[in-house]
């Protein structure tokens, strides 16, 4: 009785499911931005979201599917429109990236994705999807690139989309250097250059 007293006054369960999921992953970026990712724990998660840690452990049972989800949420799929020019969308994808690594915490928390990938147990087909969901819009915009006529149809789309979404994280995670618009810039002259079609 007092939960179906409780389920009444939260009204329907969706909105409440939302925001333990939000409350949880901004709990992982703070945290990260704050102390790293070494320092992440479920229950200093919990506590920053005010949450119990079974919601947690229902949504992310381990802390490797919490910060993969963490980094999604800041760094998500794309969709770009068909602008008729791959330089141009390519120039969308990369800037769209900038602006959310520019972030407060985005940046230790992609450092954080890096190194736990490379951890002792880490499950490696979680982060392959991962990364095969962010770049997919580059992907995408190679093969209409490729179907339109501006780039050219021999190029391997998965190397190149690699070289696309490392150009921005090497450039912060490495180098500790924000990503800005003149490397945005030259990586669309360089890739743009590379995958033209032969004059």
């Amino acid at each position: 009785m007092a939960e179906e007293r409780e389920r009444v006054r939260r009204g329907p369960g969706r909105p409440r499911q939302e925001h333990v999921t939000g409350a949880v992953l901004d709990a992982v970026v703070e945290l990260v931005a704050e102390r790293g990712t070494g320092a992440l724990t479920m229950d200093a998660v919990a506590a920053r979201a005010g949450v119990g840690k079974p919601a947690i452990y229902r949504r992310w049972p381990t802390k490797q599917d919490l910060v993969i989800a963490a980094a999604e949420s800041r760094i998500g799929p794309l969709d770009v429109p068909d602008m008729g020019d791959f330089r141009e969308e390519l120039r969308a994808v990369l800037t769209a990236r900038m602006e959310a690594y520019l972030q407060p915490g985005v940046d230790r928390l992609l450092a954080g994705v890096i190194g736990s990938a490379a951890e002792a147990g880490a499950e490696p087909g979680a982060y392959r999807a991962y990364t095969s969901r962010v770049m997919s819009e580059t992907r995408h915009l190679l093969e209409r690139g490729i179907a339109r006529g501006d780039v050219r149809p021999d190029v391997d789309t998965g190397a190149a989309a690699t070289l696309v979404a490392s150009s921005l994280v090497f450039r912060m995670v490495a180098e500790q250097r924000p990503p800005d618009r003149a490397l945005v810039d030259a990586v669309v002259d360089l890739v743009g250059r590379a995958v033209a079609p032969t004059p």
